[in-house]
């Protein structure tokens, strides 16, 4: 067995020469061998590069979403920045009108509202953070922000709602509080807790205001309500009396005629009568009085344009 040899021979077709070669069994075993070994390895080597060439591609990949996902942070991160810097301006237009409705404004503690509880995880809780933290992190900072955004919102929007309210309250309050004059002309004799009486001739409360005009000139309605009486008064004449709801009338008297009855719905500015001297006066006048929760308050008070139209 030691004297064992491979013989090789080598014939040419055209010809009859051969060649031989013979190498000892031991070497061929030991070349066979080594070119088994030289295969595995080049094949292990093989697919090795290919694994490693996909591991990098991935990795490439990887590193590319990785920064495409940062930067739509950032421009998120920018987007909640903008829009807070929008919160801010409707908040300060929020003040303004609520001052305008007779609102107290927010608390400025109560504006600043936090966030926290179990409705917000923290960075460490997201599944991004064993993958990247700094990334994690970023994104948590935004959720933060849309989240304390998103409250604040909230709150402008109920704040909203409860201006809108109040100014549609104080819209409909303002139709029925006395703002106008009866008529175009000037105050004759101003409202007074003690006046000399023109005809009485003593010193006496003086609970309206006069206004001069020629008799049969028009009087009108000064803001929206009910007639609650239209008649004589005793001293007063021909007087109508207007509820205007919110615990505020009004009353205008000495009237040459009346043109509205008990009951009547008026709006401001509607005619409801005209001037005469009926009662204790001595010439053509409206004589009017506002009274508030049953008190006489001085008309002038009240008036937001000095003559009516």
């Amino acid at each position: 067995m030691k004297n064992d040899r491979w013989t090789v021979l080598f014939f040419r077709e055209d010809t009859t020469d051969s060649r031989q070669f013979s190498l000892p069994a031991p070497l061929v075993r030991r070349c066979l061998t080594a070119g088994c070994v030289l295969g595995v390895f080049l094949l292990g080597a093989t697919a090795f590069f290919l694994f490693d060439t996909g591991a990098r591609v991935r990795a490439a990949h990887l590193a590319r979403e990785n920064r495409l996902l940062e930067a739509e942070i950032e421009r998120v991160r920018v987007s909640v920045d903008e829009l807070d810097r929008e919160m801010a301006t409707l908040a300060e237009k929020d003040r303004r009108v609520r001052l305008v409705a007779g609102l107290l404004e927010i608390d400025e503690e109560v504006f600043e509202v936090g966030v926290g509880g179990p409705g917000l995880d923290s960075p460490d809780e997201s599944e991004l953070w064993a993958l990247d933290r700094e990334t994690s992190e970023a994104a948590y900072a935004v959720r933060y922000d849309l989240a304390v955004l998103l409250r604040r919102a909230d709150l402008l929007s109920r704040s909203f709602s409860e201006t809108e309210a109040s100014l549609e309250g104080q819209a409909e309050r303002l139709k029925h509080t006395p703002s106008i004059l009866p008529i175009h002309g000037p105050v004759s004799s101003a409202f007074s807790v003690s006046r000399r009486h023109p005809v009485h001739r003593i010193y006496m409360p003086h609970d309206g205001i006069d206004q001069r005009a020629a008799r049969g000139t028009r009087f009108v309605a000064t803001a929206d309500g009910v007639v609650k009486f239209s008649g004589w008064k005793p001293g007063y004449g021909n007087t109508v009396e207007i509820d205007h709801g919110f615990g505020v009338t009004t009353l205008y008297a000495h009237a040459s005629k009346l043109l509205v009855s008990a009951g009547t719905r008026v709006s401001r500015d509607d005619v409801i009568g005209q001037i005469g001297c009926t009662g204790t006066c001595t010439g053509p006048h409206v004589h009017y009085e506002v009274h508030v929760n049953g008190r006489p308050v001085d008309p002038m008070t009240h008036v937001l344009l000095r003559t009516a139209p």
